[in-house]
């Protein structure tokens, strides 16, 4: 029993760091992929609620994780709205009051203009190698596609989810599947991502669909209708004055 021992004990010393250097390794590639130092991009939201479906457009502008502006562009209800983030900090104009105000708190869990999204989804940036720790719980195919399921468990207390797991594409390093759980245990949110595309070579998916499992309703689809990363950007759009011109 003793010769067993030696044996098995090299083997658990071995292994054992190299599965979670691998884990970390592959969502590091993940995040060259889906994260830059900034990118300017236009997108339609289709919220699939009860009583039908509704498709609002923007653009918007972004650098790093810490300065965001997007101005949605259609329908007529919705055009003009402006929303800036920095830092931690959210505010949102309203053209139809003239009014802006900052979102923060509890109001940070309020949906997105009736879509699966939060504004806490949309405020929180920051690389899943900064939030969480990493483990490679296995390979498994995903519409016909090989991929890699990590599981994510957040390292910091501000973490929006508890616990994510990611199931990314082995040959290309992007997500194609997300879950995103509560301390409790509880799945809260499922999102899953295609239309991969090589953009500025590098892959990247283009349509997002997201479905806050705690709601009725089949889902909000994002979809990114242009893409550009590492752009000019003026400064003075990640200003408040910004947001009323």
């Amino acid at each position: 029993m003793k010769k067993v021992i030696i044996i098995i004990l090299p083997l658990i010393f071995l292994f054992g760091p190299m599965a979670a250097q691998d884990a970390d390794a592959i969502l590091k590639k993940v995040e060259a992929n889906i994260s830059a130092d900034n990118r300017v991009f236009e997108s339609e939201m289709i919220i699939h609620g009860r009583r039908g479906s509704r498709t609002i457009t923007s653009k918007t502008y972004s650098v790093g994780d810490k300065q965001s502006f997007t101005e949605y562009l259609s329908p007529p209800r919705e055009a003009g709205t402006k929303m800036l983030k920095l830092e931690e900090q959210l505010w949102i104009y309203s053209p139809s009051t003239d009014r802006t105000i900052q979102i923060s708190g509890h109001m940070l869990r309020q949906s997105v203009m009736g879509s699966d999204l939060s504004y806490e989804d949309m405020m929180d940036d920051r690389k899943l190698t900064e939030i969480y720790s990493a483990k490679l719980a296995g390979e498994e195919v995903l519409d016909g596609r090989k991929t890699y399921v990590l599981e994510l468990t957040a390292r910091v207390e501000d973490a929006a989810y508890h616990r994510r797991k990611v199931w990314a594409d082995t040959e290309r390093y992007v997500p194609l599947r997300e879950e995103l759980y509560a301390k409790s245990g509880q799945l809260l949110k499922r999102t899953t991502l295609s239309g991969v595309q090589k953009i500025q070579g590098r892959w990247f998916p283009t349509v997002v669909v997201f479905k806050d499992m705690l709601k009725q309703g089949d889902g909000t689809e994002f979809r990114m209708t242009s893409i550009q990363f590492d752009q000019e950007i003026p400064e003075y759009l990640f200003t408040k004055a910004a947001l009323k011109q």
